[in-house]
């Protein structure tokens, strides 16, 4: 479990931070390889100058009040990215609530409220694409200017690339989700793709056929894998101070074999018949992909195609550590 740390929300305070702090600052969905590189340099900064790192992000996305029909889906909920955030080297996560109010800051403004009046920063780390303040008017050149005369100087951070030169981005790792490509996208987050939700009654359909599912209610602005089944774990109550993490095969999507136009998660903890999770918070951990959805003829054959998935998810799940290699 990672370390738990300070997490403030909300609007400028008054000098939070009076020794100064080193501050890196970005949206961090996901927290995935690149953020990872930058906040390790955030960290080494603040190591070298005596100060805590402070991590500066937003909730909700900047996008979903400035441009809604482009926002992203999040490749974490909000709790999930503070424990990223933590794990990653954090001291303090300071969390800006992203409101029309905050979207009309200019840059100075911004520097002057949040960097200067509340963290007295002394040194921000950005990526090298950063901007900021209202329309995005700002970026890093004019950071360093703003610095100049707030007393922080700007380090530029820039991109994370793999072995074959290419970014590793949220919008990367979002298409490999969206293509079901969980082994690809545990690479790049350095973990195992996770959705959450409270587990709701469904049709009870699992549960007739002998294999019972939680129903997991999903946010809609979560980032889901495409429609399959999958390998993976149910962790049930996983920011509490013991979650259990369960083996499990998961479905996403419509059942097609009995018409079913709903799109759900739901997941089948394997070899467990003594679990009441209805209304329990609960996360859904991806390992790999096993097949498509689709539709069988009949029951029987539906029946045949789960218990092969229950077998493959059980062998992968078996021989998978806790996080993904590299």
């Amino acid at each position: 479990m990672s370390a738990i740390v300070p997490v403030i929300t909300g609007p400028p305070r008054p000098v939070s931070q009076p020794g100064g702090c080193a501050v890196c600052i970005g949206v961090f969905d996901g927290v995935h390889r690149g953020h990872r590189w930058m906040i390790a340099q955030g960290r080494a900064a603040a190591d070298q100058l005596g100060l805590p790192l402070v991590v500066l992000t937003f909730d909700p996305h900047p996008l979903q009040v400035v441009r809604p029909q482009s926002a992203p889906r999040a490749l974490a909920s909000p709790t999930h990215r503070t424990r990223l955030l933590a794990e990653a080297g954090a001291d303090e996560i300071r969390i800006i609530t992203f409101d029309r109010t905050a979207s009309l800051l200019s840059p100075a403004d911004f520097a002057d409220e949040y960097l200067v009046g509340d963290l007295g920063a002394r040194r921000v780390v950005v990526g090298e694409n950063f901007r900021f303040g209202h329309r995005a008017a700002g970026d890093t050149s004019m950071l360093a200017v703003l610095g100049a005369d707030g007393g922080f100087d700007v380090e530029r951070v820039g991109l994370h690339t793999d072995a074959d030169g290419e970014i590793w981005s949220s919008s990367r790792i979002r298409a490999l989700v969206a293509a079901g490509d969980m082994v690809g996208a545990a690479h790049g987050l350095h973990r195992w793709h996770r959705v959450e939700g409270v587990v709701e009654p469904g049709d009870r359909r699992g549960r007739e056929l002998g294999y019972p599912t939680a129903n997991v209610d999903v946010p809609r602005r979560s980032c889901r894998p495409a429609d399959g089944v999958y390998a993976g774990w149910l962790v049930v109550d996983p920011y509490g101070a013991a979650p259990d993490r369960l083996p499990a095969a998961i479905s996403v999507g419509a059942n097609r074999t009995f018409d079913g136009v709903e799109h759900r998660v739901e997941a089948h903890v394997l070899d467990r018949t003594d679990l009441y999770l209805y209304g329990k918070y609960v996360a859904v951990d991806f390992l790999q992909r096993l097949r498509a959805m689709i539709a069988f003829d009949s029951a029987a054959e539906l029946l045949a195609a789960m218990a092969a998935d229950i077998d493959a998810a059980r062998n992968l799940t078996s021989a998978a550590g806790a996080a993904p290699a590299g």
